[in-house]
């Protein structure tokens, strides 16, 4: 005996949608400005606060970070406990850092828990203009010309 009939393909809700899901690009927009680290009276920043900074700012989690606002106190914090980590050592320092940085996707497994999935066209189209490059197997033999591929015509947008 079949069960009701399903609902029509517009009125359905996916209801296992993660609200933090997306898809980054690897290319951060033209009108993207990164923050500068704050300025803390006495605090000269070491040179490996000033590039973990920039890595931040230069990753394809930015946009991401930048769109809530209130982030970047957050990562204001996090400066200031990587700029003392580096300055001492201090292994409870290390255990903050990594504590503190899941919050903005800065690792792989970050990016995995918050489902957002770096973009990786280059390569998928350099496999293809490879694949498409190379000659098949048989070409050649017999003095037949091998088909046109139907798919040369196609360009990625």
């Amino acid at each position: 005996m079949p069960g009701p009939t399903p609902k029509p393909g517009h009125m359905r809700q996916r209801r296992n949608q993660s609200s933090t899901a997306r898809r980054l690009s690897t290319e951060l927009p033209d009108d993207f400005v990164a923050p500068e680290l704050p300025d803390l009276g006495d605090r000269v920043w070491l040179q490996q606060t000033r590039e973990w900074w920039a890595d931040v700012w230069s990753s394809p989690m930015a946009p991401e970070i930048a769109a809530g606002l209130a982030d970047i106190h957050g990562l204001y914090v996090l400066a200031v406990l990587v700029d003392d980590f580096w300055r001492t050592g201090d292994p409870k320092l290390a255990a903050e850092i990594r504590l503190q940085r899941t919050a903005f996707g800065l690792t792989p497994i970050d990016r995995r828990r918050l489902q957002w999935e770096i973009e990786r066209v280059d390569e998928a189209q350099d496999r293809g203009t490879r694949r498409r490059r190379t000659p098949p197997a048989d070409e050649g033999q017999g003095g037949q010309e091998p088909p046109e591929d139907p798919r040369s015509v196609l360009h990625a947008v």
